[in-house]
């Protein structure tokens, strides 16, 4: 229902702390085929103090918003072409593999094993696994000549078990843990394509664990420490956890549910972060995590789950044979830490306003001389950048050194290196910081060795 409410009875109750924000088109149910209809925002508080800090809120939320700052930092964009796929640019596909390098050497610290599964596969597979029956109207499907219907996958999970199935696995072997940075698509109706934070094609942070009933508890702990350490590395301190437990309609024995609820009600009170619980929401397979982020402006983001899987290894045929000889079917835990990379990297954007810490920075470090007279010197300094390992450009271009500094600070480059004749007597360079007018000067060994220090993955 269109109008389903709730509804005042006049517009006097509204009261005065309200505001009309905006009026756009609409199609009914996001579906281009319908009739086109008028959309009209609006929002009411208590009282104007309230409704002015929202407005607030709301102003510094547009500026920060990732679809501009994306431009603005020259790292994407979109086309109709392809509606809810990312075209990455040059500076945004280095922020994407930097976040995948740094999730690379965490993960493979605490054990897991990379690979990787094919993007397109069989219809049966779907069917086996019961994601055609729940998720197939927003799968992309495509028929061969030879009459066979094939899926580009929504998830990662069944791919992941075939590999766990290749082979015979004992318990010696479990926990297995096996991560994967698989592309998946998943349709969604054109009005709820959002920039990166709603898209139809996207990449996901996937690890999926493979261990004994016995393993659960140390297992969820695990990776809960693993995904509170990296969004304290990324930036993230608040942080809230969300969780649900079995639902009415479910599968798997009740003793199974009962240690793999508490296992991570364990997990979440060894981390000692506020955490909700919503009783009966868990999926009808296992109990669940979701972390969910809160970022500078006060918005939350649901990032990482953490759920625990009674179901799917069965209906795939997973076992592995038990210290006593007998054949069993392990408990799988699914795990993402940001959920979507194209999403959390819109996320942090946002959350930084664009100013990315160093590390994180796609183009860290911009060489400007004063005058022309001083390239060559210029040049050398990029050099030197690039050899240390640090994203570095070289502006030339003839226009004052005030416009340069100008346009490299709208496009959020944390550090300008700029060049004139004392430094090139001194063999140095200036160093101007992102959103400081202060600038250090140092020898050019030294300020290399400086930001060489600053860019490094924060890992311990």
């Amino acid at each position: 229902d269109l109008c389903r409410g709730p509804h005042l009875p006049s517009t006097r109750k509204i009261g005065k702390a309200f505001k009309l924000t905006k009026v756009s088109g609409a199609y009914w149910r996001g579906d281009s085929n319908n009739e086109m209809l008028q959309r009209i925002y609006g929002t009411c508080w208590s009282n104007k103090k309230e409704l002015d800090e929202y407005l607030l809120r709301l102003e510094e939320a547009e500026k920060r918003d990732h679809r501009k700052l994306g431009k603005e930092m020259d790292l994407f964009h979109f086309r109709e072409e392809s509606p809810g796929a990312v075209f990455w640019h040059h500076k945004g596909w280095t922020l994407f593999q930097t976040l995948v390098g740094y999730m690379r050497l965490k993960q493979k610290r605490a054990g897991y094993k990379e690979i990787n599964t094919p993007e397109i596969l069989d219809k049966n597979l779907w069917e086996q696994s019961g994601h055609w029956e729940k998720f197939g109207e927003n799968m992309f499907t495509s028929e061969t000549p030879d009459k066979k219907t094939f899926a580009i996958k929504p998830m990662n999970c069944p791919g992941c078990l075939q590999i766990f199935n290749q082979g015979l696995k004992s318990y010696r072997d479990l926990p297995l843990r096996l991560s994967e940075f698989g592309k998946v698509h998943r349709y969604e109706p054109s009005g709820a394509l959002h920039g990166l934070l709603r898209v139809r094609a996207f990449t996901q942070d996937d690890a999926h664990i493979f261990c004994t009933e016995d393993q659960i508890t140390d297992e969820c702990l695990s990776v809960t420490n693993l995904i509170l350490e990296i969004y304290k590395d990324l930036g993230f301190k608040n942080v809230l956890l969300q969780y649900s437990d079995r639902p009415q309609k479910r599968v798997g024995d009740d003793k199974i549910w009962d240690k793999a609820e508490s296992a991570l009600l364990k997990a979440i009170k060894q981390s000692k972060l506020k955490y909700e619980i919503n009783k009966g929401e868990g999926a009808f397979y296992g109990p669940k995590i979701d972390f969910v982020l809160r970022d500078t402006i006060g918005r939350d983001w649901q990032c990482g789950t953490l759920q625990v899987d009674l179901n799917l290894p069965s209906r795939l045929g997973a076992s592995y044979v038990a210290s006593d000889g007998s054949k069993k079917v392990p408990v799988m835990l699914h795990r993402a830490l940001f959920g979507s990379l194209e999403r959390f990297i819109g996320i942090l954007i946002e959350h930084y306003a664009g100013k990315l810490p160093l590390w994180l920075a796609p183009l860290q470090v911009v060489v400007l001389p004063i005058a022309s007279e001083f390239d060559n010197y210029a040049k050398k300094i990029f050099e030197q950048c690039i050899k240390a390992g640090i994203n570095t450009e070289v502006d030339l271009k003839n226009k004052k050194i005030n416009y340069k500094i100008r346009e490299h600070s709208l496009s959020k480059v944390p550090l300008l290196l700029i060049c004139g004749e004392k430094e090139v007597k001194g063999k140095s360079v200036t160093i101007r910081k992102l959103g400081s007018e202060k600038q250090e000067t140092l020898s050019l060994d030294r300020a290399i060795k400086k930001i060489s220090q600053q860019n490094k993955f924060p890992i311990n």
